[in-house]
């Protein structure tokens, strides 16, 4: 009989996912429960978020919820100190939260630009200072940002979220640099188009029909679709495991070759 090998080995691991209640960050909950890990979703959709919880419970996995609002330092050292005390650590953190305004430079009100910079960029600042330090203490860990296909090249009527991604792109790379030492691995996922509410969000922000954007949305992209959570949620998952023991730095565009 064939032997079977945990390669994850998430088993017994605790992840924090913030924007974990909905699309990229509710895929992603559920694919590492899936092998093992324990999750704490941070976000401000205590609705949304304790229903993903409640479906990970029935399908056996581990996993709770904190009301967080990843641009407020109070509610950030709250999420990363409840996760400890419920899983006596932090091996995974998923900076996830992310909003889109779609607009130019010159269309963007102040408070628009400070809103995407703040959830996007301020946001993986704030969660990795409070979870570090517990990280590091139980030996090491995984920080996974989300990035954007924006962060690494320019893109129509989204100023500020072109410049949030970029600015999570380097912070990656910063953080990587800064926390080696902890045996902390830090790296950016980088996602096209995908499936989510956001994407959809995307279209009413535009006044453009909800099928025709997201159609427009696959064209030009070798593999001809959008991406789907799922797609998302397992490149976080070779992140977050044992199979990148060796990975830091790095930035993993994950678009259907869009960028090719």
């Amino acid at each position: 009989m064939t032997q079977q090998i945990d390669v994850f080995g998430l088993k017994g691991k605790t992840a924090i996912i913030t924007g974990g209640a909905s699309g990229i960050g509710r895929a992603t909950a559920q694919c590492l429960t899936r092998f093992g890990a324990n999750v704490v979703i941070a976000d401000i959709g205590e609705k949304q978020g304790q229903v993903t919880v409640e479906e990970i419970r029935n399908a056996g996995g581990e996993a709770q919820f904190v009301s967080c609002n990843v641009t407020k330092a109070e509610d950030c050292e709250r999420a990363a100190r409840m996760t400890q005390e419920w899983y006596g650590g932090i091996d995974i953190l998923f900076n996830n939260a992310g909003v889109i305004r779609r607009k130019t430079v010159v269309e963007l009100e102040e408070q628009d630009w400070d809103l995407v910079i703040d959830v996007s960029l301020k946001g993986a600042y704030l969660l990795s200072k409070y979870a570090i330090p517990v990280m590091a203490a139980g030996g090491g860990g995984s920080i996974i940002n989300t990035g954007s296909g924006w962060g690494l090249k320019g893109g129509d009527q989204a100023a500020a979220y072109c410049a949030a991604k970029a600015g999570v792109v380097n912070l990656t790379k910063a953080m990587a640099i800064d926390f080696g030492k902890d045996n902390i691995r830090v790296n950016c996922v980088c996602p096209g188009d995908t499936d989510t509410p956001l994407l959809r969000e995307e279209a009413v922000q535009l006044a453009v029909e909800e099928g025709a954007f997201l159609a427009s949305s696959a064209v030009g992209r070798p593999l001809e679709r959008i991406g789907t959570p799922q797609d998302i949620a397992n490149a976080v998952l070779f992140l977050a495991s044992d199979l990148s023991q060796w990975v830091s730095g790095s930035v993993l565009v994950v678009d259907g070759g869009g960028l090719a």
